[in-house]
């Protein structure tokens, strides 16, 4: 049976009233000129001056304004489009929250497009700027958006944005996630109850993983143990990488008895290379991933590992979206979805 736990409840989003979008008539005021010299900036510059051009632009890029590339302006159009971001389409992490999210958005008449952005936050800023510009109905993020530059282009935008998988206590709108330095240390007193006193961290250097392995380390620290060993690969992670991280743990730490990897991919590779050396899982080291991908139950031993319901993040953040795009209040803007430890054979 799964344990539970949950984060504690996110700070309320900005009030969609504190988010209207930036408009041309105010960065006409903050430039000191008319709307029609700001149009001309943006669309023929050559026709203007270039001190007139550099106030205009500085206005622009102060106030976050993008011109709407669709409507012309027309705040009242509606595209029925919304935009999501992934970090990675690669396995099966985000595709139960992908799935939900496209079926429900459907069901209310709208379209998904997905974008990857990877994990470099210049690449995800790049994708945005792209995206708000043809104003879609509605934004949703994986994570939480902690560039300056991402923050000021939605904020600016007035679109309905959605952060997920995570928490903040200053979200850009709505957020639907989880805590994952709780997480972290719930996965370690997990592995300290079970008699485990030798412990390991495999993780990807992505944002999200390192705070799941500081909550974790911290975790150990404050029950007296070592300081776990940690290595860290590029994210996303993969099975081979489970395999050579494992190795270069035990050259390190030869007497680790429980790893904690930051996705099941890892934790696949794991057992694959503590079988190849002859290491017994549970018996010799315990095994905990995260993600509950499809085959970790399935696996010999099989995975103990943390499980994020990606249908209720894809569901929620729907409807979160097609409620605000039709003019309906949300009432609960901030939802903590918690995470479940799924207890199999491997810890």
């Amino acid at each position: 049976m799964p344990s539970r736990a949950s984060a504690s409840p996110p700070s309320p989003a900005l009030p969609a009233s504190a988010r209207a979008a930036v408009t041309l008539r105010e960065v006409a005021e903050r430039a000191g000129v008319s709307m029609i010299t700001v149009s001309r900036v943006l669309k023929t510059p050559a026709q203007v001056s270039e001190a007139t051009r550099e106030r205009v632009q500085e206005a622009v890029a102060t106030l976050g304004y993008v011109p709407n590339l669709v409507a012309g302006g027309l705040r009242s159009s509606r595209s029925h489009l919304v935009m999501a971001l992934v970090p990675t389409t690669r396995g099966q992490l985000f595709g139960e929250m992908i799935q939900s999210l496209t079926d429900a958005l459907h069901a209310r008449g709208f379209q998904v497009m997905f974008g990857e952005v990877g994990y470099a936050a210049s690449r995800e800023d790049e994708l945005l700027r792209a995206i708000v510009g043809r104003r879609p109905d509605g934004i949703v993020l994986t994570g939480v958006m902690h560039s300056t530059e991402g923050r000021r282009l939605l904020l600016a935008s007035g679109i309905p944005v959605v952060e997920t998988w995570d928490t903040t206590p200053t979200p850009i709108d709505m957020l639907v996630g989880l805590s994952h330095e709780r997480l972290g240390e719930a996965v370690c007193a997990y592995l300290h109850g079970r008699g485990h006193r030798q412990l390991a961290v495999l993780s990807g250097d992505d944002d999200r993983a390192m705070r799941r392995q500081q909550g974790f380390s911290e975790a150990a620290r404050q029950r007296g143990l070592p300081a776990p060993a940690v290595h860290w690969g590029p994210a996303p992670t993969s099975h081979a990488e489970g395999r050579t991280g494992l190795a270069a743990l035990l050259e390190r730490t030869p007497r680790i008895d429980a790893v904690f990897c930051s996705s099941d991919m890892l934790a696949l590779g794991v057992l694959t290379e503590a079988r190849a050396r002859g290491i017994s899982v549970p018996g010799d080291l315990a095994v905990v991933g995260f993600g509950d991908i499809e085959f970790a139950a399935t696996q010999s031993p099989s995975l103990t590992t943390v499980r994020i319901d990606g249908t209720r993040i894809g569901e929620t953040a729907a409807r979160f979206i097609a409620d605000r795009a039709e003019g309906r209040a949300v009432a609960e803007p901030s939802v903590d979805i918690g995470f479940s430890i799924m207890e199999r054979e491997s810890a």
